[in-house]
């Protein structure tokens, strides 16, 4: 079912296959080991050295990726970033092959800001060096994010098994396939692109089971819940729960635009999510509103950008089945009353003082002794005011 919602052959002489996972770190981990004996076995046979391979991918991807060039020995070469563009350069990207890539890694949902990577233009430039130089580079689809969301959002983009050089793709069905964690999915264009080598076939559950995973036992209930949610929902199903994320996401998206103190980092188009920064950064920082929306309920998380725009500071804002409108309205609401508080917390006060004060004195010189005393008297007070309304507050169970 999922192959088919890729786009798969499902031909007799082209049949698609795929495995169940402990989320998408270990279908990439499998997606990954595949392709690097497929290379092993070409570098073989060919008499070439088969000791160094590498990955090409953007620096904007999951540490699974890491993990997998870490685990297994392989190389990742990383695309790097630049302000306003937080996904991989597909350019880039094909100019860092060689041939001893044994794949290109294209997202399908940044971590960061939710972007669908251009897999189509990734797939025509690899095309052409592929004619070029005689190898035959494939490429990878980390579809966990986006691949249960492009189907029924984007059905027109081409960024899957369409794509003659995509040779296998993963998807987390604990994202927005709707299960609760715990279930991945990768599917391989054809039998050919998993080898034989790596499947194992056992018998002492009363019959002949080929198993290709990093663990053995583990429940089948996330497989169950995935099965239960495809024949129930349905594709108008999936599709009218990708609508209405998306619509939220647009309601949240335009209640911070409203606000006037916000760019926003995320694309319209890609998963649900909106990933914003402050700006001006000058008086508080993404991390503290992240700190104080903490006081509301709100998990909402602050980083920073992967090389080379490691000086870009964002929140991000993942919207759900269950994250409604008015929740978005509310959460507008709030990073407003935070703001707010951020603008009107002691420490402000007190660094505005003393900026006060140093301008004082750089024009009064004599008067040095004087200005210093005057601020942290007036620092001293405002601190213990707000205290005594903080103790106040808890007296009163917060109603103040």
């Amino acid at each position: 079912m999922i192959a088919h919602l890729f786009n798969a052959p499902l031909e007799e002489s082209e049949t698609a296959v795929g495995v169940g996972t402990v989320g998408s770190s270990e279908a990439i981990m499998l997606a990954g080991l595949a392709f690097k004996r497929n290379w092993q076995n070409k570098m073989k046979a060919a008499g070439k050295p088969y000791h160094k391979p590498n990955i090409v991918t953007g620096a904007n991807v999951q540490v699974c990726w890491e993990k997998f060039a870490r685990y297994f020995e392989v190389e990742l070469k990383e695309v790097k970033l630049r302000e306003g563009y937080y996904v991989m350069d597909p350019v880039k990207a094909v100019e860092m092959v060689d041939e001893n890539t044994i794949c290109v890694a294209a997202i399908l949902g940044s971590t960061l800001n939710g972007e669908f990577e251009d897999v189509k233009l990734l797939n025509d430039l690899l095309v052409e060096k592929n004619k070029e130089t005689g190898w035959d580079t494939p490429i990878h689809v980390d579809a966990a994010s986006g691949g249960f969301i492009a189907p029924f959002l984007y059905p027109d983009l081409e960024w899957d098994f369409r794509l003659p050089l995509v040779k296998s793709i993963n998807v987390s069905g604990h994202k927005y396939g709707l299960v609760y964690a715990g279930i991945g999915w990768v599917i391989w264009r054809t039998k050919a692109d998993l080898p034989e080598e790596l499947i194992f076939h056992i018998n002492y559950l009363g019959s002949d089971q080929p198993t290709f995973t990093l663990n053995f036992s583990k429940g089948s209930s996330q497989i169950i819940a995935q099965y239960y949610q495809l024949i129930r929902l349905g594709y108008e199903g999936y599709r009218n729960i990708m609508e209405n994320c998306q619509g939220n996401a647009m309601v949240l998206k335009e209640g911070l635009e409203r606000t006037g103190k916000f760019n926003i980092v995320s694309k319209d188009n890609g998963v649900p999510l909106v990933a914003f920064s402050l700006k001006d950064s000058s008086r508080h920082n993404e991390f503290e509103v992240s700190d104080m929306l903490r006081r509301f309920g709100w998990i909402v998380p602050a980083y920073t950008m992967p090389p080379d725009a490691q000086h870009i500071t964002v929140l991000r804002v993942v919207i759900r089945e269950d994250f409604s409108r008015t929740l978005a309205e509310r959460l507008v609401i709030d990073i407003e009353k935070v703001l707010h508080e951020l603008n009107t917390l002691p420490a402000r006060v007190e660094a505005k003082l003393s900026l006060i004060a140093a301008e004082e004195t750089s024009d009064n010189g004599y008067q040095t002794g004087v200005v210093k005393k005057s601020a942290i008297e007036v620092q001293r007070e405002i601190t213990a005011a707000w205290k005594k309304f903080v103790l106040d507050k808890k007296k009163t169970n917060g109603v103040c």
